[in-house]
């Protein structure tokens, strides 16, 4: 049952992306809309987690994309499959090691346009110490008062070092994790300079 930590590592990722536009004139993140999930295949079924617990500063201007700045951490104790045995069993030093590395990391270092609603974000994604460059695309919705975003990405696992020992092996736990956000976000882009 610890293969579950696998997909809270995702599920990290996936928080960093939604971070992706965020900057010194941040919106206001509605964190009882949004939500950062992962999944993971585990003895070739799909699983899916989510991460509880989440802070993200953005500011994110759809006329100005280049300019947008994000930064996302996720508190990797609220990792959440459902049964807490596995929960638990991903906080050791095999999985998240939340003792020693409590938090995963996403810093959005630049933000471009692939079409009429349509960006990517890249950035260092850190987790269990160790930090690697992703590309995140996401799409951008209004909703009323407040942006949507929406997105995806894929990260490696055994990258981060998530599932040591015999959790290495592939077969188990696949080392492919896609990581999915949605995150809502209120309040005016920051004014153009």
């Amino acid at each position: 049952m610890r293969y579950g930590a696998t997909t809270y590592a995702a599920a990290f990722a996936c928080l960093g992306l939604l971070a992706l536009p965020l900057s010194s004139g941040a919106q206001n993140v509605d964190y009882a809309h949004s939500q950062i999930s992962f999944v993971s295949v585990q003895m070739k079924v799909p699983v899916e987690a989510v991460f509880r617990k989440f802070t993200a500063q953005i500011s994110f201007d759809p006329a100005k994309p280049e300019a947008s700045k994000a930064q996302i951490e996720i508190d990797l104790a609220s990792f959440d499959i459902g049964n807490d045995e596995i929960n638990n069993d991903v906080k050791d030093k095999n999985w998240f090691d939340t003792r020693n590395f409590p938090a995963a990391k996403f810093v959005a270092t630049g933000v471009r346009a692939l079409g009429p609603g349509r960006y990517e974000a890249r950035g260092p994604l850190t987790i269990k110490g160790r930090t690697n460059d992703i590309i995140a695309p996401f799409t951008v919705k209004a909703d009323g008062g407040s942006q949507i975003f929406e997105g995806g990405f894929a990260i490696r696992r055994l990258q981060y070092n998530l599932g040591e020992g015999v959790w290495k092996d592939t077969d188990t736990v696949a080392d492919e994790v896609q990581i999915k956000f949605r995150i809502y976000v209120s309040g005016k882009p920051p004014p153009k300079k």
